[in-house]
């Protein structure tokens, strides 16, 4: 019986048929033989490797070309240089739409104070854009070069792109032949695609919002259903043919007509005209309280909560889908590097007995990858730790969970506190001391100022304070008498067992029992920081996506209300204009800023709007300045914003604040640790109900590969 093989062999190095050579003329790792080539061969081996890792570390596709020419391009376009200059090109074109006609540079919006805007000359800002354009064509001219026409046809993005640009050139072209007096442009509203193909997270995000849109929908039904149906019945109720004085006036102001009547239940349903819509008949008849009561139980109580609910579900469901292909991708890179390196043949040809990747070759991938120095240290250090025993599949792969975690930076007052005493540079921390005695007498004198000595006196707390203080000032002035005032290279020398500095030192910790009071508060403030640290932190997608729909619906909001807004006449007498104007209407509030005039002007609009706030106000605005439609547009803003990423952005505060709540999840360890160094990531959010994919998964998938030919 043939022996088994090793569980460290690597799977994609067996020869079928138990053969071990490759086909003839194939050039791959294995075939590397003592000879003129054999450094290009190892060199290419290493290149890969490096890449695979860089792809793993990135959740990129390892789908693109493996030969050196491509391998060299590939990590020259993933480099901090060219990604940085992608970006700054995505942030250049973007910010256009402030500069360009019509120009935002002006000292105010309010259309009745606001000069005539400074214009950027003609072909400036069209010169700037076909430069970001440029790159763009060469940034995708790359990507197809890298990836192949195969993918380069199946991929929606890309294509996408491609499509993108080549209706942006075309309207850039048009743009200059009408010397930059062309009633629309095209292009404005395609520019926040180029930051939504170059990010990963929010590619994701789009496609888990898309696939929620069903469930999203059938709540949105119900809300149409139960809307419509109080509509028909506020109507009816309001307009009978025998009314009181609040009747009429509850049917003139918001049930005049099935667009008003819908227009007021619809900003009920935000609260944002509660009570105004139920004063005029409620304070005649106070049964009528119990329609508008009802209406906003139902709508805003239930199906608006039912609403969130099916978001936070669905959302967090697709979510995890794509965070699993995320770590498939990032176990799929390393598994890769894996078997390249595994595949290297031994000295003089000869294959080695016992598969596995030498720890010699791992350090020096290693040293070549682009990785922050604090992932590097601590995995060459594992690394070190083998000595000359090849790592098998499962060590490698467990060497670069180290990947899984974020790096949190130490706080530099414990920076050193693994360094000697007299190797320390105390300067920082010399001042540090100074300022925080100052403070501390401050604090004492202002005490003894406000409440006299005696009542200072009277807290316990009060008179330890005091004289920490006290001693510490004393120490303060014999340290500063000893070792001179702090400058670089300040390291105050041990005289006896502790010298005045250290004893400083041990005294400025008592000052921390001051905090024993929040004691009790310390879980609850812990967490709560904790998530807001890492909605921080993590917000970057869902910040583009909200960057995304605000740039399409201001550039939309331009070319629909632009002018419609105008100044009132007689601008020297507007106190008497307000005070006829009915109370609460736009003109009385003189809300003449909320306006689309401008790039500027049109996102602060759009602010106001998702904030619901007195949005029935802007709403009747431009219903009357510019008819009855642009209900439709503010409305799809309002559903967008205010009810879908709203929504999203709670269902992420949820995610994040239940997980840190969870006394089981395994991201919360014990201060002391290494790992209390660490923090989550949005990957990391979910990891613990992510399952790791399975070695004949991976081991598939890379014998599919359209650049890489590894003997089998």
């Amino acid at each position: 019986m043939a022996e088994p093989l090793a569980e460290s062999e690597p799977l994609l190095g067996r020869g079928r048929g138990g053969g071990g050579d490759c086909p003839a003329g194939l050039t791959t790792c294995r075939s590397i033989r003592v000879g003129p080539g054999a450094m290009a061969q190892w060199d290419l081996c290493v290149d890969q490797a490096v890449v695979f890792i860089e792809d793993a570390i990135q959740y990129r596709s390892i789908n693109h070309r493996m030969d050196a020419s491509s391998l060299w391009l590939y990590r020259r376009y993933y480099s901090n240089v060219c990604q940085r200059t992608l970006s700054f090109t995505i942030f250049l074109i973007l910010f256009l739409a402030f500069v360009e006609t019509p120009s935002s540079l002006t000292r105010t919006a309010d259309v009745r104070y606001r000069a005539a805007p400074w214009e950027l000359p003609c072909g400036l800002t069209q010169s700037v854009e076909v430069l970001c354009l440029l790159v763009f064509v060469a940034d995708l001219s790359v990507k197809g070069y890298l990836f192949g026409w195969a993918h380069f046809q199946k991929d929606l993005w890309l294509l996408g792109y491609l499509v993108v640009l080549v209706v942006s050139l075309v309207d850039w072209t048009v743009s200059l032949s009408l010397v930059c007096h062309e009633p629309l442009r095209v292009r404005r509203i395609l520019r926040p695609f180029f930051l939504l193909q170059n990010s990963s997270m929010m590619k994701k995000t789009l496609k888990c919002i898309r696939w929620s849109l069903p469930e999203m929908a059938s709540v949105g039904l119900l809300l149409a259903i139960h809307l419509c149906f109080f509509t028909m019945f506020g109507m009816l109720l309001f307009a009978g043919g025998k009314q009181d004085d609040g009747q009429d006036r509850e049917r003139l102001t918001y049930f005049r007509n099935l667009p008003e009547s819908l227009t007021s239940l619809l900003v009920l349903l935000t609260t944002a005209n509660n009570p105004d819509v139920m004063v005029p008949a409620y304070s005649k008849n106070r049964a009528y309280a119990i329609f508008f009561i009802v209406f906003t139980v139902i709508g805003s109580l239930f199906l608006m909560n039912l609403l969130t609910a099916i978001i936070y579900s669905q959302f967090r469901g697709y979510l995890m889908k794509s965070l699993q292909t995320s770590l498939f991708r990032r176990r799929l890179g390393t598994r890769a590097a894996f078997e390249v390196l595994s595949s290297v043949a031994g000295e003089e040809g000869a294959f080695p007995q016992a598969a596995g990747v030498k720890p010699q070759n791992l350090l020096q991938v290693l040293q070549r990858v682009q990785l922050d120095s604090s992932h590097k240290e601590a995995m060459m250090e594992q690394v070190h730790s083998y000595g000359s025993v090849p790592l098998s599949a499962d060590e490698f792969q467990k060497l670069f969970n180290e990947l899984d975690r974020s790096v949190v930076k130490e706080v530099f007052l414990v920076l050193d506190a693994d360094v000697l005493p007299a190797e320390r540079d105390d300067f920082v921390l010399g001042i540090l001391n100074c300022v925080f005695i100052v403070y501390y007498l401050l604090e004492l004198l202002l005490k003894v100022f406000a409440l006299g000595l005696r009542g200072y006196l009277s807290y316990p707390s009060n008179v330890f304070d005091g004289l920490l203080t006290i001693v510490l000032l004393v120490l303060e002035i014999s340290t500063l008498a000893v070792y001179r005032l702090p400058h670089p290279g300040w390291r105050p020398e041990m005289l006896g067992l502790l010298s005045l500095w250290d004893m400083t030192r041990m005294l400025n910790m008592l000052i921390v029992f001051r905090f024993l009071r929040i004691i009790p508060n310390m879980k609850p403030m812990a967490v709560v920081a904790s998530t807001v640290l890492g909605l921080v932190q993590n917000m970057r997608a869902f910040g583009g996506i909200l960057v995304v729909v605000y740039y399409v619906f201001a550039i939309i909001g331009i070319n629909l209300f632009r002018g419609v807004i105008v100044a009132p006449l007689g601008n020297s007498s507007l106190a008497p204009a307000n005070g006829s104007a009915p109370c609460g209407s736009f003109e009385q509030l003189e809300y003449w800023a909320n306006n689309f005039d401008d790039f500027a002007a049109a996102l602060v609009t759009l602010w106001n709007l998702m904030v619901v706030n007195n949005w029935q106000v802007l709403l009747d605005a431009f219903r009357r300045y510019s008819g009855p439609w642009s209900k439709i547009y503010f409305v799809l803003w309002w559903l967008v914003s205010s009810v879908i990423w709203v929504n999203l952005f709670l269902a992420l505060i949820l995610e994040n604040f239940l997980h840190k709540w969870d006394p089981h999840s395994y991201l919360q360890p014990l201060a002391g640790t290494p790992e209390a160094t660490y923090q989550m990531t949005v990957e990391l959010m979910f990891r613990d109900v992510l399952e790791e994919p399975k070695e004949d998964e991976l081991t598939e998938t890379l014998s599919h590969h359209p650049h890489l030919r590894l003997c089998r």
